[in-house]
């Protein structure tokens, strides 16, 4: 998901989406220790959109209290 998209998102949707990387970055990392993991870039990918999602959440948080830096 791109970063233009997340900015749509509203922060329920957000924090929605965060769980579900989560545990998706959960279920790969058990993968990945079986021996199964097909994609050894999923991990890496899916950390990253989590990284995005979390900082989009506490942009809109920091917005919504009129700070800016």
């Amino acid at each position: 998901m791109k970063r233009r998209e997340m900015k749509e998102l509203t922060a329920e949707e957000l924090r929605h989406k965060e769980a579900e990387l989560r545990d998706e970055i959960f279920r790969l990392k058990m993968k990945r220790a079986a021996s199964a993991l097909d994609d050894k870039m999923a991990i890496r990918n899916r950390r990253r959109d989590l990284a995005r999602v979390i900082t989009i959440l506490r942009w809109n948080a920091r917005k919504a209290e009129g700070k800016t830096h």
